[in-house]
């Protein structure tokens, strides 16, 4: 039987899916609590990682070692690097990388890990296929519907929160939105052999206007990416 693990972030990120779990019960590891139950009727594990690449990819790994979970989806917020890419909408990863990874010096690619080949982290196609579909029924329900965008997303320790950083990941990475655990979960997924995809809402633009944008837009970005998780765990 299918496990999805669900990691997100912050507590607004999985707050709304932890109150909606039926027979619940919680694991304390590492600093994090990992709420395994029923979402939908489906047997999920929901956690808060925390914020940065270290934390959320120990978390990605105890899922996979302590939980024996079959698919992990990464929800969330993220901040919007293409024009065509505004606020709520929702982006689908097709591929994760990380932009703050520099080892050009070494030979390696800009984004690529100290071993060839480790660039991109590409989602799983079912789950991909699974999200879009969860995402069109949910936004089917609102007056003003967001835009779907699938594509790449780029990971980092740093908050883009400026107009020349965030110009400076889009020459060397391009990519549709930036945040800051998407790749290492995707990371620790492929090491385990886990599906994965990273799912989206856009809170800000990543850039002088960031700050102010993310508490402004977080809370209905939180919304309706739990909307789809719940749609998109019964698909699975």
């Amino acid at each position: 039987m299918n496990k999805t693990g669900i990691i997100g972030a912050m507590e607004i990120e999985v707050n709304l899916l932890q109150e909606q779990l039926e027979q619940c019960r919680i694991t304390e590891k590492a600093g994090m609590s990992f709420y395994e139950g029923l979402l939908c009727g489906v047997p999920v594990v929901i956690v808060k990682s925390g914020a940065g690449k270290v934390n959320s990819a120990i978390c990605a790994q105890i899922l996979a070692d302590l939980f024996d979970v079959t698919h992990i989806i990464n929800t969330g917020v993220a901040g919007s690097l293409d024009a065509d890419v505004d606020y709520c909408d929702i982006v689908i990863s097709t591929e994760v990388c990380y932009h703050d990874m520099h080892n050009e010096a070494m030979g390696y690619k800009p984004g690529e890990q100290p071993r060839p080949g480790w660039l991109l982290y590409t989602a799983d196609e079912k789950m991909i296929a699974c999200a879009v579909e969860a995402c069109c029924k949910v936004i089917s329900r609102m007056e003003q519907p967001p835009a779907i965008h699938k594509g790449r997303i780029v990971t980092g320790d740093w908050f883009i929160n400026s107009a020349e950083r965030k110009a400076a990941v889009i020459a060397k990475f391009g990519g549709l939105c930036t945040e800051m655990e998407g790749a290492s979960i995707g990371h620790s997924a492929y090491l385990n052999g886990i599906p994965f995809v990273v799912i989206r809402s856009i809170s800000d633009k990543a850039d002088d206007s960031a700050d102010v944008d993310f508490h402004s837009f977080e809370l209905e970005a939180a919304r309706r990416s739990m909307e789809i998780v719940k749609e998109m765990v019964q698909k699975l």
